[in-house]
């Protein structure tokens, strides 16, 4: 048990510092190659960080885990939204001040309900679910890259200027952008290789640990840039990372993993962890959308969050 627990460690120390390096460096790159710093805060950043999701849950998936990919991808949306956002709220309450993010509350609710829909419909994630989400996923990186382009004056914008991520020599920009996803790939295989061998030990599946562990892991390069940025003020920029990375992960992860290697659920996963996301991303769009007033996660909404979030790890525990 010893060297998996190793494994899973140095895979994530690798996870979350090649993860930023990679982040920086694609930044840097898109900067140079003129693409405008809303675009950059909207598909680079955002997805970016989910970079560690889609490699572990792809290396899983090929791997002939399944379970381990899905339970990644939805147990990172989970924690996105209850640890990270929980967290940063009660440090600094969060505001929405970007009507593109706020565009993209309810296109998150829309498609975390969609995923939920196709998994239950057959209680399995087919190829015909993955090419589904995909597909939307496709549309909705153009439609994000429209509305990049035709947005003026968005505060995302000047979150991303602040941050100067995309202030760096271009032959710099270009060796963090492939030495991070080289890191990014031996990082993950490492901790796959560790995940599993850790669950096989400990008598639980794979997806309770890909839920929890992997999970968690693979979310602290947002954790990470989210606190740095709430300590600034940029609000938006935190926001803009836990949207951008849950849909990622909800279309482009759940449905890589599920491509490469179709997996047959369980009536409880939809029942316990269908039903938490979906609360979970219900409760972002409630406290974001406002109903017409400015969108805020507030200490107490953060702190609920967090309490949530325990508390679903705990029920989470409690049945493995």
């Amino acid at each position: 048990m010893f060297l998996p627990l190793v494994a899973v460690l140095a895979g994530l120390v690798i996870l979350v510092f090649s993860a930023d390096r990679f982040v920086a460096g694609a930044s840097a790159t898109a900067g140079h190659a003129g693409m405008s710093p809303l675009l950059i805060g909207m598909v680079v950043v955002g997805f970016g960080t989910s970079a560690p999701e889609l490699v572990v849950s792809a290396l899983a998936a090929s791997q002939g885990n399944p379970g381990l990919a899905l339970g990644n991808g939805f147990g990172s949306n989970i924690a996105n939204i209850g640890l990270i956002l929980g967290l940063t709220a009660l440090a600094r309450p969060l505001t929405m001040h970007s009507s593109v993010l706020r565009k993209e509350l309810p296109i998150l609710l829309g498609v975390t309900a969609l995923a939920l829909i196709l998994l239950g419909y057959n209680n399995a994630l087919t190829r015909a679910d993955a090419t589904a989400l995909l597909l939307v996923f496709a549309g909705l990186m153009a439609w994000t890259i429209l509305a990049g382009l035709r947005s003026r004056g968005d505060s995302l914008r000047d979150d991303v200027e602040a941050e100067n991520l995309t202030r760096m020599p271009l032959n710099r920009a270009v060796f963090w952008l492939v030495a991070g996803l080289l890191l990014l790939i031996g990082g993950s295989r490492v901790l796959v290789w560790g995940a599993v061998e850790a669950a096989r030990y400990l008598g639980v599946g794979e997806l309770i640990i890909g839920l929890t562990i992997v999970a968690v892991g693979t979310s602290l390069p947002e954790l990470a840039s989210s606190l740095a940025a709430a300590r600034k003020g940029e609000s938006d920029l935190v926001l803009g990372n836990v949207l951008g990375s849950n849909l990622f992960n909800t279309l482009a992860v759940v449905g890589l993993a599920g491509g490469i290697e179709p997996l047959g659920l369980s009536p409880e996963f939809l029942a316990r962890d269908g039903s938490a996301v979906m609360l979970f991303t219900a409760a972002l769009f409630l406290f974001g959308w406002r109903f017409g007033g400015l969108g805020r996660i507030t200490r107490m909404e953060g702190g609920l969050l967090l309490m949530g979030y325990i508390a679903y790890t705990l029920v989470l525990l409690g049945t493995a």
